[in-house]
């Protein structure tokens, strides 16, 4: 082998874990190579198709965050195209949400003083979501969503999207905006109700009739195109805009220049919270999306955190092109999945169709009624009203339809922020309530066989003197003292027990406090004259309680329950034979 060919064999073999991490990073990069004519055609109509829907609901979710039309257009260009080539799914359809632009009303309106200033923090708001993302990816701490439980979460949306849906209203009665909670917005309709203007109420009931229709009788063509298109006619051939009808106006036109964030502290500061939950929600809402479509695809897998690292890299790269923080669409997804969407390509060719529009089409949208894109986001944010889920819990009986309802009214009336915080704080106290009081059982026997279960649940048959106490959680500092506490009330419920076997399969791990109370429940039952013996306790757990001892004890462990029932009966047996023979040299 020739010394230059040597070389180049070495390269290219220093080359490949380069090349691995490459792959996994940009996943679209894999699937390319075996990329073909079919799958690009697929590509093709299901890009095109959400990209037409894109632009609708784009400037619509731009209204609801309070910004101009052509931002929330901004904001379907290069997160698609970031997210394409860094996520997962080959299915999901990032850009701009009617969940997140609220989210992103609540944090800046009580912040900015002026429409430029609203611009900017908006888009430094995409920023710092975009950081949050990527560093929670980059740790592996895709776990920490699970602060936000589902019944949470039901909730919140649920009260997020009447809330969003109610905030459209003024542009639907053609009256002064309104916004707040559930009460003050009724409050503001209620008294502005002489002043509706009843041209703009027709167009509004016109288009949500309209877009009910195409997606109840013509599914295949988008509802909300339609309502757009119908309106800008209506308004440019009738007039409208003379009498009353408000209407999108001018648009600027072109692709966003690059910009760099202004960088406050202050505003940073200000804004960390609602960032914080921004990434969260806005994680939740795309891996649920996500995984709920690959489950019907079924040929490629979701990677969790590389879904955060993906979303992160497209908030950060959309801020730099005056962007508002984005999430992956439930609607627009699902529209890319029955499109025969097959990969990231669709997203890259939906980015270029809104690319075309802000272009070439802006004018277009000058006589657009604001009436149309509050009937889109109306449609849009009813389905994500769980009346199901809610029925669901009330009928299972849980606390969990508790914290649903909390959030829900919490958000509702007390406010966004207020409404996820009270659903992190439920979910939260609850976990540590359940980690604090787990669940323990009396286990006896099936009768003919060597299973032992819960004494409430089966018929089971059991010796008086053998107690057997299963403890089903981690044995740490929030449970140990409950642990201890439950051992010894169960001792003194069962006066006839001369042996105590604890089954610890349940304890996967310990901490010192732990493993503690475990020594002072062994010492106070012995010291009462019961045996006890310690069956199915993980290794984890069994290095751990010995070097806690460090060998002042011997230990009795024991595979199996029914091995320390055998043991315990060979030593209560032993000590019968022990007193019966100390009688009989005493007589």
């Amino acid at each position: 082998m020739g010394r230059q060919q040597l070389r180049c064999r070495l390269f290219f073999t220093d080359m490949k874990p380069v090349n691995t991490y490459i792959n996994r990073a940009f996943p679209l990069l894999e699937y390319l190579k075996k990329y073909n004519r079919e799958a690009f055609r697929g590509d093709l109509a299901a890009g095109i198709t959400v990209g037409i829907m894109l632009i609708p609901q784009g400037m619509a979710y731009a209204l609801i965050a309070g910004l101009p039309p052509e931002y929330g257009l901004y904001t379907a260009l290069v997160p698609l195209v970031i997210y394409a080539f860094m996520g997962t799914s080959r299915h999901l359809s990032v850009g701009p949400v009617a969940l997140v632009a609220l989210l992103v009303a609540a944090a800046i309106s009580p912040l900015a003083d002026t429409p430029e200033e609203y611009i900017a923090m908006s888009i430094l708001l995409a920023l710092m979501v975009g950081v949050m993302q990527l560093l929670f990816g980059l740790l592996r701490m895709g776990f920490l969503v699970n602060l936000l439980s589902h019944p949470v979460l039901s909730g919140f949306i649920s009260a997020a999207a009447i809330i969003i849906g109610l905030s459209q209203m003024h542009h639907l009665l053609g009256i002064d905006s309104v916004s707040g909670g559930l009460h003050e917005i009724l409050f503001g309709i209620a008294t502005q109700i002489s002043s509706v203007n009843i041209l703009t109420l027709v167009v509004g009931v016109a288009s949500i009739i309209l877009i009910v229709l195409f997606k109840k009788k013509i599914p295949a063509l988008p509802g909300p195109v339609a309502a757009v298109v119908a309106g800008i006619i209506l308004i440019y051939l009738a007039g409208l805009d003379n009498r009353g009808v408000a209407i999108v106006g001018e648009i600027t036109s072109g692709i966003p220049a690059f910009e760099i964030p202004v960088l406050e502290w202050s505003v940073i500061t200000a804004l960390l919270p609602m960032a914080l939950a921004i990434a969260l929600v806005g994680y939740m809402e795309a891996i649920a999306v996500a995984k709920a479509v690959q489950h019907k695809a079924k040929n490629y897998k979701i990677d969790a955190n590389q879904e955060l690292v993906a979303l992160g890299a497209a908030n950060i790269g959309g801020s730099f092109f005056q962007a508002f923080p984005t999430t992956g669409s439930f609607s627009r997804t699902a529209i890319n999945f029955d499109s025969k969407g097959q990969s990231g390509v669709s997203s890259i060719i939906s980015a270029l169709t809104v690319a075309l529009s802000l272009l070439f089409l802006t004018p277009l949208f000058y006589f657009l009624p604001n009436a149309v894109l509050a009937a889109i986001i109306m449609v849009s944010v009813f389905g994500l009203i769980e009346y199901g889920e809610f029925k669901r819990l009330w009928n299972l009986g849980h606390y969990d339809r508790y914290m649903l309802l909390a959030t829900f009214f919490g958000t509702l009336f007390i406010g966004i922020k207020e409404g996820i915080l009270i659903g992190v704080t439920l979910s939260v106290i609850m976990l540590l309530y359940r980690s604090a009081r787990p669940n323990y059982s009396i286990m006896g026997r099936i009768p003919g066989t060597s299973a032992y279960r819960n004494i409430e649940r089966y018929e089971t048959e059991r010796e008086p003197e053998n107690l057997i106490f299963r403890f089903d959680a981690p044995l740490h500092f929030a449970n140990a003292e409950y642990f201890r506490d439950e051992v010894f009330r169960t001792i003194q419920n069962h006066p006839d027990a001369s042996s105590l076997i604890l089954d610890l399969n349940g304890v996967n791990e310990a901490d010192s406090t732990g493993v503690d109370e475990l020594f002072e429940v062994v010492l106070d039952a012995e010291a009462q004259g019961i045996s006890v013996y310690l069956s199915e306790v993980k290794a984890p757990v069994r290095d751990l309680i010995k070097k806690c001892s460090s060998g002042a004890k011997e230990w009795n462990f024991y595979m199996t329950v029914e091995d320390a029932v055998h043991a315990s009966e060979m030593n209560r047996k032993s000590e019968e034979d022990l007193q019966y023979k100390i009688q009989r040299d005493t007589k």
